[in-house]
């Protein structure tokens, strides 16, 4: 996936010097979402993804119990 993004922003660069100006744009804001979908993948995924504890909104809050 990063030599996906890394090609759309390699061809944005290319396009740009050429002077094809929305082109370049375009390239550049599908790498943009290119970025975004790795990120999300990461994060969210439960089989490749980084596992963070304390991202998981799910799980209830236990509050700690007063010694009394």
């Amino acid at each position: 996936m990063m030599t996906a993004i890394f090609a759309t922003l390699l061809i944005a660069l290319i396009l740009e010097l050429w002077g094809r100006h929305r082109c370049a744009v375009t390239c550049l804001l599908v790498s943009l979402g290119l970025c975004v979908w790795l990120f999300l993948f990461e994060i969210y995924s439960p089989d490749y993804g980084f596992r963070m504890p304390w991202l998981r909104v799910e799980a209830p809050m236990q509050l700690p119990r007063a010694n009394g």
